[in-house]
């Protein structure tokens, strides 16, 4: 075997293993996992070129206030990045937010396919709640700085609550993934009680939400999308929160966590 070769098998499967697969040798790569290979490359780059491309306008339309026309061009842009991968998205209990209105969206994370879904998907205008290294991505960060979605810096504290809680008063409905980071080792973990707060603050519904599959295709540090996957949104019966006070938000919390714990699946 070349040195030619056995790099690009030293190189496929890292690929392999960043995206939760099994390595495999030269001669045991069937058909069918090239063609994955190459498609998860090629719709990587596409999503790649297509962020590009929409996050100029993006920009634009943030910058001039446009915010409806933003919502669009973001549901526009998620759309199109699950075409491209073929992921085969299921929603179930989407008729628990009927006739809801505004809600605070409270669910684990295991990918970003996670908000892609919600972006293309969830009804109604929603903003998400977001850590600042996501300024750092080009054009993406500015949009999403000046989309009244909330950028939260753990060392601000109360100043970022305050600032969500505007954003909701605006008409938005938020959403928080409750685990505080992105998990792909197909387990829902200890919930962070920010959405709570957040919920008990605003006095809108706090709506549980398990979200299921997607780390299998797209986990944390992985590069290249493994195509053709499936994932499920499970939406939960919403839970009011006229009556609560910050300072129930441990009890919230409490109950945001099992709810999505028992909607949560393993295998699709």
């Amino acid at each position: 075997m070349s040195d030619d070769v056995r790099k690009w098998q030293a190189e496929y499967n890292a690929a392999l293993m960043a995206n939760g697969m099994q390595t495999a040798t030269l001669g045991a790569i069937s058909p069918i996992r090239l063609f994955k290979t190459a498609w998860g490359a090629i719709a990587t780059l596409l999503c790649v070129l297509t962020t590009g491309m929409l996050g100029l306008p993006a920009v634009v339309l943030a910058r001039l206030g446009y915010l409806r026309a933003l919502t669009f061009l973001s549901t526009l842009w998620a759309r199109l990045l699950i075409f491209y991968c073929g992921v085969r998205l299921e929603i179930v209990g989407l008729e628990n937010l009927r006739d809801v209105g505004q809600y605070v969206l409270v669910c684990n994370h295991q990918s970003f396919f996670d908000i892609f879904a919600i972006a293309a998907y969830m009804p109604g205008p929603i903003r998400f709640v977001g850590k600042k290294e996501l300024l750092k991505i080009p054009l993406v960060g500015y949009a999403l700085k000046h989309g009244r979605h909330v950028i939260i810096d753990r060392q601000a504290g109360g100043k970022e609550i305050r600032k969500a809680v505007d954003v909701a008063r605006m008409g938005y409905s938020l959403c928080v993934f409750a685990e505080g980071h992105r998990y792909s080792d197909n387990r829902v973990h200890e919930f962070e009680d920010g959405a709570a707060w957040l919920a008990a603050l605003t006095k809108l519904p706090a709506v549980p939400m398990a979200i299921s599959g997607s780390g299998a295709f797209f986990p944390r540090m992985a590069k290249i999308v493994v195509p053709g996957g499936r994932m499920r949104m499970t939406i939960g019966t919403p839970i009011p929160t006229a009556n609560l006070k910050s300072t129930d938000r441990s009890e919230l919390t409490s109950k945001l966590e099992e709810a999505v714990r028992s909607m949560f699946v393993e295998e699709l």
